[in-house]
């Protein structure tokens, strides 16, 4: 029936992320209007009017605090694209627009632009018209508000909380901290304790009097800090979670005839691992990955069992250790690559990660294959030795869950900076 299309300037500047998502940067909007300027015709062309979008939740949630900003109570009625499609088109691999569209067939074009995807949603609700034989549409599906809304008090304690990587504490109305979390992004993750409907969640809203954080930089220190806090506190919502147990563990022997032998096995805190996993499966897909990279023999990995060659040595992808045609000497070089990589025992190192602003880096020392605790240093200072560094230390507890978070989070993030002293 009618259209409109604009760019927004947003009076800040666009973050290179979104750049790189939409292809829109600040040059293209330095001319484009305020929302202001444009805010009556979204009221007129939205009148009466149903919003449905993909997830619709969000599109509504940013058009409110715009209007709000302006001191104009904006309220429709919304409908979302994903929850249907969900209902009435299951089983699908992924329900994102972009996905769900070329599944189905629906031509998009112009992605992460405004005209594109909505044409794309508009062509997705006329399918899902189409397939709702029971008019579910028409009846359920349209609400005016998100069906649970958050208590006044803790839509102010989320308001005051920032999107920064740290650990939280939840506090009840004596102070008492009765929830430990960290989170990539402590504001969406506050927000989804706060509207959670399950038995935890509904507890935790009930007694939740104040939020306190500590900006942690990255996501390294704060799982060692919210294991360690955890361990401390003890707090009564933290005890009921079933926490991560690391039940597995990589250990190495050698064999009779010299030949450094790997294997799977359970976590046993006598022996010295190289590193530890959450489920023998993990252990495994670790491995294979490892085999293939370190040009080690199957068979001597744990992960052939046979009394001849392995099937690498068939496709020859393997030197012949499992048959001892490879020497002991050059083959346990490689396992000792792969020791040294991914075990810290007995190493004197620094992880050098992002810290708390675009000025610091962060630091976990580990001291003789222990870890020692971790720190924030400027940029312009110079990591000479881990004497040096101990000032800036905070020390922390070392112990399994710690070794395993740092061997886990090494893993993870094969670029990050190492300095061995």
């Amino acid at each position: 029936m009618d259209q409109f299309i604009s760019l927004v300037n947003p009076e800040r500047e666009i973050q290179p992320f979104v750049v790189n998502l939409t292809g829109i940067n600040s040059k293209m909007l330095k001319n484009a209007p305020k929302f202001y300027e444009i805010a009556k015709r979204i009221i007129e062309i939205t009148e009466d009017c149903v919003i449905v979008a993909h997830n619709a939740e969000f599109d509504y949630r940013i058009l409110r605090t715009e209007f709000k900003r302006l001191g104009f109570p904006y309220k429709r009625k919304t409908l979302c694209t994903v929850s249907l499609s969900k209902t009435l088109i299951p089983d699908q691999a992924s329900y994102s627009l972009g996905k769900l569209a070329r599944a189905l067939g629906i031509p998009v074009s112009d992605r992460h632009r405004a005209n594109g995807d909505a044409i794309a949603t508009v062509k997705l609700f006329k399918m899902l018209l189409a397939k709702d034989v029971k008019k579910a549409i028409v009846k359920d599906a349209i609400v005016v508000e998100p069906t649970f809304k958050m208590e006044p008090s803790l839509k102010q304690i989320l308001n005051d909380l920032p999107n920064i990587t740290g650990v939280y504490y939840i506090h009840n109305q004596a102070g008492e901290i009765i929830y430990i979390g960290k989170s990539k992004n402590i504001k969406n993750r506050i927000s989804q304790h706060f509207t959670n409907t399950n038995s935890k969640s509904k507890k935790i809203q009930l007694q939740t009097a104040a939020v306190t954080y500590e900006a942690t930089g990255n996501e390294l220190v704060a799982l060692l800090k919210e294991s360690q806090e955890i361990k401390s506190n003890k707090p009564i919502f933290n005890r009921a979670l079933r926490r991560t147990i690391f039940t597995h563990a990589l250990y190495s022997f050698e064999d009779d005839d010299g030949y450094l032998n790997l294997s799977i096995d359970k976590a046993d805190g006598r022996k010295k691992a190289i590193t530890t996993f959450s489920t023998r499966n993990s252990g495994k897909q670790f491995l294979f990955k490892a085999v293939e990279e370190f040009h080690l023999c199957q068979k001597l990995s744990g992960l052939y069992p046979t009394k001849s060659n392995c099937f690498n040595y068939t496709i020859k992808q393997c030197e012949g250790a499992c048959i001892k045609e490879e020497p002991y000497e050059t083959y346990n070089k490689r396992v000792q690559q792969l020791i040294d990589k991914y075990s810290y025992a007995n190493k004197n190192m620094a992880i050098i990660d992002k810290g708390r602003d675009i000025s610091e880096r962060s630091v976990v020392l580990i001291k003789n294959g222990v870890f020692a605790g971790y720190g924030y240093i400027n940029l312009n200072y110079q990591i000479t030795n881990s004497s040096v560094l101990e000032s800036v230390i905070t020390p922390m507890e070392n112990n399994r869950d710690t070794q395993h978070i740092i061997q886990n989070y090494l893993r993870r993030n094969k670029n990050l900076k190492t300095i061995i002293f």
